[in-house]
């Protein structure tokens, strides 16, 4: 019956942007309240373009919003590449990251039959992005020998397929490519996208396609109410590189191509910002909030150092909860095998909880602060009054937690403590005395 219902959701959400704007979709009453928003207030947003809603009307899945307002959402990579090529370990970390409360699923493969692990991806009911130009050099053989019509021929295909979102990457230009020039960067360009694009343009001497026939872009993804993922292809992959040219120009342009989409009734979100020192982070956060009219933000990280590999998850989160205090509004995961190796199951899950972690963390600020956090005022309660149930039905990770609290035998405070807890010695003085 639930089904059912989104099934008729998705449909009536079509040309979700000029509903909003001439009147209040009653489907957005379900997904307003689980934001605690009214649905006016989220039917204005959407309007505005501070929220969207990635859903393409060809599939059935369980909604989700992100942007103002809105909880902070976890986006999880996964995808076969040519190193290692498993379609069905793909579809296992799928799960798994669904399971650990993935709010979205980005499929980034480039090996074997795209199209039929896009399909079983597909068949999942959460919202799906993916970046077409990777499928579009692999059938072009390089990105040297891609053509524009060919780029375009999977943008459209990929919409009638049913994907929710696209990353693509339509600020990286020949403005962008002539500040990469002017004021070099150490890493020069880590997006591969991005990397694409700079490639094609400096092989043709011609613009980026996606720039250059951008209205035709937006046209495309308007008729299929595909949401567009601008994409950060100039991000920083280096926190040395962090304050170079090429980063900014494109943030400009991704402005300009923002206000364009809204305009178009295009939904579109903005990624970005790569690598940078953690006393950069909300301020990049912000300028590009300004400089896209406050479009929803989605990034990976930001990874804060450099040199915590193994450990990239942990640098993710900690970039990725300062980001979301200052305005981020979806955050990709970051696994522990980041720049080492493509994750397994294990990384999915653990990159997972370690994003969801950041994502709760900012949104304590988001909502006001500790006092407006329900879940953080009744855990400190529990923890109060040492009802462990109490606490374990407040955590993000209640089974787990439980399985290292029980492994002294179970007892009223932790071992870490035992009869010397400081919460009940000072309780049982307290309650002795009254």
């Amino acid at each position: 019956m639930q089904n059912n219902k989104f099934q008729r959701q998705m449909v009536l959400m079509h040309a979700l942007i000029r509903q909003c704007r001439s009147g209040l979709p009653p489907e957005l009453e379900e997904i307003a309240l689980a934001e605690g928003l009214s649905p006016g207030r989220m039917a204005d947003a959407i309007a505005r373009g501070h929220i969207v809603i990635p859903s393409n009307p060809r599939r059935t899945i369980r909604p989700v919003a992100i942007g103002a307002g809105c909880r902070v959402k976890v986006n999880v990579n996964i995808g076969t590449s040519q190193g290692r090529c498993d379609p069905e370990l793909e579809m296992v970390k799928a799960e798994a990251a669904i399971g650990a409360g993935a709010d979205a699923l980005m499929d980034l493969s480039t090996a074997g039959d795209l199209k039929d692990i896009r399909r079983r991806i597909l068949s999942l009911p959460i919202a799906v992005g993916t970046v077409p130009i990777y499928e579009a050099v692999r059938r072009a053989g390089s990105a040297q020998d891609l053509t524009a019509d060919l780029l375009f021929s999977v943008i459209r295909e990929q919409c009638r397929e049913g994907v929710d979102f696209m990353t693509l990457h339509c600020g990286v230009n020949r403005d962008a490519l002539q500040a990469l020039n002017l004021d070099p960067r150490v890493m020069g360009v880590v997006s591969r996208g991005g990397a694409f694009h700079i490639a094609w343009m400096v092989a043709t001497g011609e613009e980026n396609p996606l720039y250059a026939e951008y209205d035709y872009l937006l046209e495309i993804l308007a008729e299929a109410d595909v949401t567009l993922s601008l994409g950060d292809g100039m991000r920083p992959g280096a926190l040395i590189d962090s304050g170079k040219l090429a980063k900014m120009t494109e943030y400009l342009t991704l402005g300009r191509l923002s206000h364009r989409a809204q305009n178009a009734d295009v939904q579109r979100m903005i990624e970005g910002p790569g690598h940078m020192p953690i006393n950069e982070v909300a301020w990049n956060v912000k300028a590009i909030k300004e400089v896209t009219e406050n479009a929803p933000l989605y990034l990976l990280g930001p990874l804060v150092t450099d040199i915590a590999t193994g450990y990239d998850h942990v640098v993710g989160a900690i970039g990725g909860a300062i980001a979301a205090s200052a305005g981020a509004d979806f955050l990709c995961m970051v696994s522990p095998a980041e720049h080492l190796a493509l994750p397994n199951k294990e990384e999915i899950i653990e990159g997972t909880r370690v994003a969801r972690i950041a994502a709760h963390v900012g949104d304590i600020v988001r909502r006001g602060g500790a006092s407006e956090s329900p879940e953080e005022i009744r855990m400190a309660y529990a923890r109060r009054d040492l009802d462990w149930d109490a606490q374990y039905a407040e955590m993000l990770f209640p089974d787990y937690a439980r399985s290292i609290h029980d492994r002294d035998s179970e007892r009223e405070t932790c071992s870490m403590c035992g009869d010397l807890c400081a919460v009940k010695m000072v309780r049982d003085l307290l309650q002795k005395k009254e």
